[in-house]
């Protein structure tokens, strides 16, 4: 019995150890990005989010994160490039109201989100997003642009050995102690 309990143990931090693998959104070749909009400041009024976006690429996978004071009004999501230009967030798709916010960039095309706030709209408070294919080239001349990677760091083949080994190392050390 105490062989299958010591067994048990060790297939189970051999599969910890090894369990680590990357996750990868859609394409094996990309990994989706999670973008804060604005950078450090987030969606704010003295935040230039034109120029932060032009310096963004977005894809098919991406998300993108509002974080913003309630106080500067709602996101409005618009259907139209004329609704954009106006501030005219009287017929949005979706209005966003919780201060942190996040999309998902589900496919490829325009989307359209300004500040509620008319003023606030009016002073380039909003945001176009063009949305390119997950195979794409990937730019990112940002470092704002890109919160996370969903796959998290990637280790290489011989640290994921190392780590694999410990983890044996230290499965045989405590099944000799049980």
């Amino acid at each position: 019995m105490a062989i299958v309990a010591k067994m048990t143990l060790v297939m189970i931090l051999v599969s910890v150890g090894i369990g680590g693998q990357r996750v990868v959104a859609e394409d094996e070749d990309y990994k989706a990005m999670h973008h804060v909009v604005g950078g450090d400041r987030g969606w704010d009024p003295s935040t230039d989010v034109g120029s932060w976006s032009a310096g963004t690429t977005f894809r098919v996978g991406d998300k993108i994160w509002f974080t913003y004071s309630r106080v500067h009004g709602k996101i409005a999501e618009l259907k139209t490039k004329e609704e954009y230009e106006s501030c005219d967030v009287s017929n949005p798709i979706r209005m966003y109201t919780d201060g942190l916010d996040s999309v998902s960039l589900e496919e490829e095309g325009i989307r359209y989100f300004a500040s509620s706030n008319s003023k606030s709209c009016k002073s380039g408070l909003k945001l176009h997003v063009e949305i390119m294919p997950s195979d794409s080239p990937k730019i990112i001349t940002s470092e704002g642009s890109a919160l996370a990677l969903a796959a998290g760091p990637i280790s290489s083949g011989s640290t994921q050995l190392a780590a694999n080994c410990v983890f044996l190392i230290i499965g045989l050390l405590i099944s000799n102690l049980i």
